[in-house]
Order: C-alpha cells, then structure tokens, then sequence
C-alpha cells in the first residue's frame, strides 16, 4: 500500500491522455498550465497532509477492507468516529488552502455507493458490492483521486430523463454487450475533473421504470476513449496567465477547478459497473450521495470561512480599525455564522447510523439542513468581510502598477494604512479578500456554497421528505390536551 507525496500525485496526472479544451483550443500539458496549476496544488495539498505526522490521525485511516494504512480520502466510513475526522481533514485542508482541494466528491460517492451495491445484491443476487469492494481498495492501493460525476445537463428540466427531445441531456446506456456496456451523455459542473485519475458516474434524479437505461453508475479511467473534457471558465481567471503577477491573483498557489464531462460512446468493462437498471434504487444512491456530500460542506467551507475571518482581521488592522466596536462585532458574527456550520457539521457525525452493509452513514436529515445552513451563511460572512474591507477591495490599481518605476512610488504612498504596515501587505490582504468573495475563489468558496452538492431547493425537498410533522403534531395535541378523537359531552 503507497500513499503518494504530491509530487508523485503530480507526476501521475502527467502519465493521463486527456482530451482537455480550454478557450477553444486543446490543452497539450494540463499540467503545467497556469488557469489549471493552482487547482492542482489544491488537491496535492491532500496528499502533502497524508504525510505529515502532525496530520496522520484525520489524514489517514486503516482501511477495513485490507487492515492497511491509506489515504482517508479513499477510506469507507466505519463509525462516528470517522465521520468526525472526515470533518476535521476537511476543515484542516479549507484552512491551508483558502479553496476547494476537489478530492471530497468521489469519496463521498463511493461511501454512498458502497451501502446501495450492498443493498441491491441483497434483493436481486448481484455482484455489485464485490466489484465496488474491489475497486475501492484499487483506490486506496494507488492512492487516487475519483471524481464523482453525478449533475447531467438536464435539458427541460420541466421534462423526465426519457421525455427530453434529446436522450443525451442525461447519461445513459445505448449499447449492452457480452463483457460491457456502452454510454453517451454529459456531466456538468465536474469538481476536480481533470485532475483526477477516474470518474464515478451516478445518476442525478430517481429513475423511473420506463427509463431504466439512465439508472446506471459506474467507474472508467479518466482518460477512458470517449472522454472529452471542457475546461469552465472563473470570474478573472485570465489574471493567472499574466507574465510576472503574484499579488493580484489573491491566493497564487491555489485554486479550484470545474468543467463539463463528455461521455461519447465511452465502453464500461462489466467489472465496473455498480448499477445497471435497478431504477428503484437510484433514489437512494442520489440521496445518500447527496447526504454525505452535503456533510462535507460543513468542514470545508468552514475552513475557507477561518481563512476568510482571518483576512478580514487582518484588514481592520492594517485600515487601524481593529478596536472599533462596529468591527469586532461584526467579526464575532462572522465566526458565529462560521461555528454554526460546524456544529450542524459535527451533529450530522454524531447523529449518524450504522447501515446494514456495517459501513457508517451521516444522518440525513442533519446533514441537509448543514448544507442548506452553507447555501446561507457564507454569503453573510462574505458581506461582512467586504464591508470591513471597504471599497478599495475593489479598485485597487494592478500590481503592474505598484512595481512601475515612475508611479509605483505614489501608490506605496497614498494606499498606505497604518505606518507600521507596509503598504504590499495591505494590499495582499485585499486582494485575498477579493479572491474568496468576488473573483477567482469565489467559486470554490460562495458559488459552490450555493450549487454544490444541490441548490438550496433539493435541501428543502429533502428536509420536507425525511421530517416526521404527525409525531411532532401529537408532542403539541399532548401538551394542549387535544384528544383525536374527542368523546362528545
């Protein structure tokens, strides 16, 4: 069993054949490009804390299918416990990053997946939950990075999956052979599609019984023939490919990374396959998939939130307004707003169940309320954090500027905050606050607050389905003294 160092996680990304598409063009070395750099740095980080003893207890687990050591990204939760250290790593690698480090979806996709093979060889007499088994300890024995793509483009999304004008606006089967099927379709919105060695397809809604060839899931390489790859473009995401700019990146190293996954007449080997019409149970694949995922928001973003709370401190003092008591109310609400989402977080861990497949599941309901709570709070501290920022944030000369021999001087000058700050470190600051809530990072942090792992309607829908409104009407009718079905007098 290997656990990769972030160099060797590097080099292995350059060994993939990847049809990438940026800018209408074709991205020869993915690799070394400056838009997409950043948002590998962000998932090596997963791997540079896997190897430090500091982090070894939340990085890194024993897996219960080989009783080695492993990545904890690749890990099958097996109690309470590890959906608490599930939390504290992503929490840990939010705070070191400032971004989205990509790695959460596919490990929440095959512990969903994990729990649902299990069930549907129990009613049908599959293999599924074996395959799955031996695929995930495949991960774990690499040390690889699975993308979980689950979001079809959906079309009209007035219309079911079998109803849209064309069958390929959600992915779907259109060949059965002998060792395999074939499929066509699209992912959208794919968090860390390029740099991650394989993808797990999912359906994205539950399937009906006339629809069965869209209930499929799946594992294929990430270079799989078929696969094409369009990269999706962030708010300044050009300043990265400008010659001898740091500052106005905001956050230079790290980044996120999303973009459209194209499955054109891609072939499945039937070892990997995980569900091949069994549509009365993509409802729970969806669901549970979404449960875990919506869990994960409550350490990641929370971590971004830290960084995010930090640089606005930061910023008060540098602007001398740190003892103003405007400021550090408003400081005290960003980390209440922050602390509430870890708390739902850490309650959806506790509150959590052992499945019939032995593996560990987050309470649902719970974790859908952490993330509707997510689609809300950042967006808040977002504000706050411009507010104290104040307007230069946003109209700040370049960093060209600042480094110009003639002018350069009198914007040291005039920009400067208090004597004892240099004026840059004002100015870094700024621009790492415009990152997280206006342009390049606000899509791993506000944007993906929002959409990922749902918008904030399907939290809804979910918290309708799984509360039990009548015994909560019986706690009111028992305290009021209403009988049912009173005795007339």
């Amino acid at each position: 069993m290997v656990l990769k160092t972030p160099e060797e996680y590097v080099e292995s990304l350059k060994k993939l054949k990847l049809n990438v598409y940026m800018f209408g063009e074709k991205i020869v070395d993915f690799t070394n490009h400056p838009i997409i750099r950043p948002s590998i740095n962000s998932v090596a980080k997963t791997y540079e804390v896997a190897q430090n003893p500091e982090y070894s207890q939340i990085a890194t687990a024993i897996s219960h299918l080989t009783g080695e050591k492993v990545n904890r990204f690749t890990h099958i939760h097996q109690n309470m416990e590890d959906l608490i250290k599930k939390l504290q790593l992503l929490r840990l690698l939010g705070q070191l990053t400032g971004t989205c480090f990509q790695r959460c979806p596919g490990w929440d996709a095959i512990n969903a997946l994990y729990s649902v093979t299990y069930e549907i060889d129990q009613k049908y007499g599959t293999q599924y939950h074996e395959r799955l088994k031996n695929y995930v300890k495949y991960l774990q024995r690499e040390d690889l990075v699975a993308c979980a793509a689950m979001t079809d483009p959906k079309g009209d999304r007035s219309l079911r999956p079998s109803n849209q004008p064309d069958p390929d606006l959600y992915l779907h089967v259109v060949e059965e052979l002998k060792d395999g099927i074939v499929v066509r379709g699209a992912k959208a919105h794919q968090t860390g599609a390029i740099n991650s060695h394989e993808k797990i397809v999912m359906p994205t809604v539950a399937i009906g019984d006339k629809e069965k060839s869209y209930a499929v899931s799946f594992a294929v390489p990430s270079d799989a023939k078929g696969i094409i790859y369009v990269y999706g473009r962030q708010s300044c995401d050009l300043r990265k490919t400008e010659k001898n700019v740091e500052i106005d990146l905001g956050n230079p190293k790290f980044g996120g990374q999303e973009a459209l996954i194209i499955f054109d007449d891609v072939f499945v080997p039937k070892e990997r396959i995980f569900m091949f019409g069994e549509y009365e149970f993509t409802r729970s694949l969806v669901e549970r998939f979404a449960g875990f995922h919506r869990h994960s928001y409550g350490g990641c973003k929370v971590g971004c939130g830290d960084v995010l709370i930090g640089a606005t401190s930061l910023i008060a003092e540098y602007n001398g307004i740190a003892e103003a008591s405007h400021v550090r109310d408003k400081i005290a609400e960003m980390i209440h707003l922050n602390e509430t989402l870890w708390a739902c977080g850490l309650a959806a861990s506790v509150e959590g169940e052992k499945t019939s497949s032995g593996a560990y599941q987050i309470n649902l309901m719970l974790a859908n309320v952490c993330k509707l709570n997510v689609t809300r709070n950042p967006y808040q501290i977002a504000r706050l954090a411009q507010d104290i920022a104040g307007g230069l944030m946003a109209t700040l000369p370049s960093e060209k500027d600042f480094k110009h021999p003639e002018i350069g001087k009198y914007l040291d000058k005039y920009f400067k905050g208090k004597k004892e700050v240099p004026t840059e470190h004002r100015v870094r600051i700024l621009r790492l606050i415009e990152n997280m809530t206006l342009g390049l990072g606000a899509v791993g942090y506000l944007v993906e607050s929002l959409h990922g792992a749902g918008s904030p309607q399907t939290q809804i829908v979910m918290i309708r389905r799984l509360v039990n409104l009548e015994e909560k009407k019986k706690f009111a009718k028992k305290i009021a003294k209403i009988e049912d079905n009173p005795t007339k007098t």
